[in-house]
């Protein structure tokens, strides 16, 4: 699954524990009618990939989903779910590059003068 979005923050790697896990989370804004900040976690050899990537930046990011369940102390079942990157990439930009303007009225003229004759009724 992917995400496409501009970077609203990316963390610097936090370690955990005695084992060294390592985390890095970045977090994206949507481009949609509704905007949505989306939080997304790199973890171990991943969170260097953030590293040539800065805020305001465009990208495309490959995720898993992932869901674990925790038994609290009085015996109820809580879930979390977490957003896994594993990819990431520069977005590519979907306007089309403008067109260059003619240079002159000229060449509009004849490129409507080598066209056929209008025969619409209107």
């Amino acid at each position: 699954m992917d995400v496409t979005g501009r970077i609203k923050k990316i963390d610097e790697t936090k370690e955990y524990g005695s084992n060294g896990f390592r985390k890095r989370e970045i977090v994206i804004t949507t481009d949609e009618q509704y905007p949505q900040h989306i939080l997304i976690e790199f973890t171990q050899d991943k969170c260097a990939l953030l590293d040539n990537y800065q805020v305001g930046q465009d990208v495309k990011i490959s995720i898993n989903l992932r869901g674990r369940e925790w038994i609290n102390p009085e015996g109820e079942a809580k879930y979390f779910n977490s957003l896994n990157g594993w990819r990431i990439e520069a977005a590519q930009s979907s306007t089309p590059p403008p067109m260059s303007p003619p240079e002159n009225l000229e060449q509009i003229e004849n490129t409507l003068d080598d066209n056929e004759p209008d025969d619409l009724p209107f």
